[in-house]
């Protein structure tokens, strides 16, 4: 059995306050010396990059309808082991997951697997007595989850006694305290969601004032209270541990800036424990890629705000280029197969050139195209799997790829609940590029078979070598 002291932030509704809250108390705690895990709950990659600049360790999603609930487990007890305490965001409102009938997926269903308190954020600018009600009901909806505590957002001292005399009738709940309605430590929001730390510059004035916040108006040690009240749990290895294999070590260069920057950090240790030294690189900064690669791994992220910078970099677009056409091993999502088209067109029309080793052009729309949860069938053996491996993914983007999908390029048929089967992706070669977002701990054999590419990219590179060098 472990014992890890954990806590589960959340909220009545999106928007709530979540992120704030979870950014706060995990600020807040590590000023008072206590080394901080943060996760989140659901395939987010925006609210972690802010979690993760609070408590300056990497952010592990917590999905249970990517990952078994014994997987998603073994990431929690891995990335905890050194921490003090494990701050835990939810997502969506307390009880929504994939689907308006069950759990699967929610914050709820996470808090019932871990056997963590929960702190539920409410927005409590415009109620009074209400607020009982609501706490109330989110208590009594399942007694499965351990509802340990309330945390009012967007409200003044004033307000909250009122708010604090009603909550303190819902038995077993703690009034942990309140965060005030404050312009300096809102977090900018657009098309897809928070603005991410990456691109907001220093924000220690920020966390230092939200840290403050906490400090005054909640009641710190109470939450460490409630954190240190889960009971133990039964101990799980981490799912990659089993992983490792004697490879050959190989090195993927990872796309890794302002402009790229969505990676699950459970893809990145798996392919770690399978034998890859990852390489970041910067589309934006660099002039040329890194030297000695053997793969290239294009995450996703926002070209379509930096398309200008990008366009500008052409040393960078031809040295890819020339990566992807001599056959260098290269797999893109969403942002990534993006960068690889031709052209991307952004909102007002403006036309920017792009690596080019994708047909057509990518254009932005006003609104979200095909997205949510989705199983994903190799139509072929690429890169990354065999013909019909399948695995789990998630899809989220602004733009469509005017290129028209033909069957014998097409990398997959994307399954999803309610709707028809469908073409994705693009597969040609040593190239796969599509706009899901994959995780590799649903099936570490797409992880094992990427580092086998590499590798064997790298011993055909060798050999060639060996053959010029030969008078």
């Amino acid at each position: 059995m472990v014992r890890l002291p954990r806590i589960i932030i959340a909220g009545t509704h999106s928007g709530v306050g979540k992120t704030t809250v979870a950014m706060g108390l995990i600020a807040a705690l590590r000023r008072q010396g206590m080394t901080v895990q943060p996760f989140k709950v659901g395939p987010d990659y925006l609210d972690p990059t802010h979690l993760e600049r609070a408590a300056q360790r990497p952010v592990r999603n917590l999905d249970t309808w990517l990952l078994s609930p014994r997987t998603m487990q073994g990431v929690f007890q891995d990335a905890s082991r050194a921490a003090s305490v494990a701050v835990i965001e939810g997502v969506m409102g307390m009880f929504d997951g994939y689907g308006a009938t069950t759990e699967r997926g929610s914050t709820a269903e996470v808090a019932k697997l871990l056997k963590a308190p929960v702190v539920l954020v409410v927005d409590g600018s415009h109620m009074a007595r209400s607020v009982g009600a609501i706490v109330t009901g989110y208590r009594e909806f399942d007694p499965g989850v351990h509802l340990a505590g309330v945390i009012v957002n967007r409200v003044n001292e004033r307000h909250f006694q009122l708010l604090r005399r009603t909550l303190r009738r819902v038995p077993g709940v703690a009034v942990l305290g309140y965060v005030p309605h404050e312009a300096t430590i809102a977090i900018p929001e657009r098309h897809l969601g928070l603005v991410p730390s990456q691109e907001q510059g220093p924000r220690a004035a920020t966390l230092d004032r939200l840290a403050s916040l906490m400090r005054e108006t909640v009641d710190l040690a109470r939450v460490v209270r409630v954190a240190a009240s889960a009971p133990p749990l039964a101990e799980i290895v981490a799912p990659w541990k089993g992983s490792r294999r004697a490879q050959p070590r190989v090195r993927i260069g990872m796309a890794r800036d302002r402009a790229f920057h969505f990676y699950y950090q459970d893809n990145l240790d798996v392919l770690a424990a399978c034998g890859a030294e990852l390489i970041p690189f910067s589309p934006l900064e660099d002039l040329y890629l890194p030297d000695d690669l053997d793969a290239l791994y294009l995450g996703g992220g926002f070209p379509e705000v930096f398309a200008r910078q990008l366009a500008a970099n052409r040393p960078l677009l031809h040295s890819l280029k020339r990566a992807v056409r001599s056959g260098m091993p290269t797999y893109a999502e969403c942002g990534g197969l993006m960068y690889l088209a031709q052209r991307l067109v952004d909102l007002e029309g403006r036309s920017h050139r792009m690596v080019g080793v994708l047909p057509g052009a990518i254009r932005m729309t006003k609104r979200l195209q095909p997205f949510g949860y989705a199983t994903i069938i190799p139509r072929r053996s690429t890169i990354l799997a065999q013909a019909n491996d399948r695995i789990k993914g998630h899809e989220f983007h602004y733009s469509t790829w005017d290129h028209p999908l033909r069957a014998r390029e097409a990398a997959y048929t994307i399954v999803r609940r309610n709707v028809p089967r469908r073409l994705e992706g693009f597969a040609r070669g040593n190239l796969l590029a599509s706009y899901l977002h994959v995780h590799f701990l649903t099936n570490v054999r797409w992880a094992r078979r990427f580092v086998a590419a590499a590798h064997q990219w790298q011993q055909q590179q060798r050999r060639r070598s060996r053959r010029v060098e030969i008078p």
